[in-house]
């Protein structure tokens, strides 16, 4: 065999870009989360959760940010479980596939922020239902009374005798899982604008306002 065939040969036997990107990407996320669990950094981390696969999807498509989501549903099973697994595939796997879509879309962030934020709202109640079936521990419920005693303390600095509802008290309970939601997407729209831009996969604008404020000129 020829000096030049001996060369050519380790390059059609190296694995394509897109199959080495979507590998790497789908550590990249798993590792995030791993490390968050392990050394908890407050939401720095977690804004980070969805932004790979988000950025597989940017770059390769659909095909690959779901490969990339069940890779790295799978590497977190290896390492933490299936339940912690399960828990980072719904929804941050979900939501970097759902934020691919709508990037790749160009989606205003009002649309991409308000699917997200549903998505977020189910992962929520998602992780509520899978603590009480696996331990019996009903975490809504003490939700439920810290909501409780927060309103029962604004009625009183109001000066209010009147006992909150438990319909205000649980319209009070969900209204705060949107709210948090909500921020955190925001959080991670400004996070993926800096960091995609400089990738070279950029997400759609922000707002003007947003611009704006944080003195970013085009």
């Amino acid at each position: 065999m020829s000096d030049s065939k001996k060369f050519i040969e380790p390059l059609r036997a190296a694995p394509p870009l897109k199959m080495v990107e979507t590998a790497f990407l789908a550590s990249a996320a798993s590792l995030i989360y791993f490390i968050n669990y392990y050394f908890p950094l407050g939401p720095l981390l977690q804004i980070f959760f969805p932004v790979p696969i988000a950025l597989l999807y940017l770059r390769w498509g659909r095909r690959a940010a779901w490969m990339g989501a069940l890779v790295s549903f799978l590497l977190l099973s290896v390492l933490m479980g299936p339940t912690r697994s399960i828990v980072f595939l719904v929804p941050y796997g979900l939501m970097g596939v759902l934020l691919g879509v709508t990037w790749k879309r160009r989606s205003p962030w009002m649309v991409s922020i308000g699917l997200a934020t549903l998505l977020g709202v189910f992962g929520v109640f998602f992780r509520l239902w899978l603590l009480l079936v696996l331990s019996g521990e009903d975490v809504w419920v003490l939700s439920i009374t810290q909501i409780t005693n927060l309103l029962e303390w604004l009625f009183l600095k109001a000066g209010l005798l009147t006992q909150p509802s438990r319909v205000l008290v649980e319209a009070s309970a969900i209204a705060s899982v949107f709210l948090t939601n909500i921020i955190y997407l925001f959080a991670v729209h400004l996070a993926a604008w800096f960091l995609l831009d400089r990738l070279g996969n950029p997400i759609p604008r922000p707002p003007r306002w947003v611009q704006v404020l944080m003195d970013y000129e085009e």
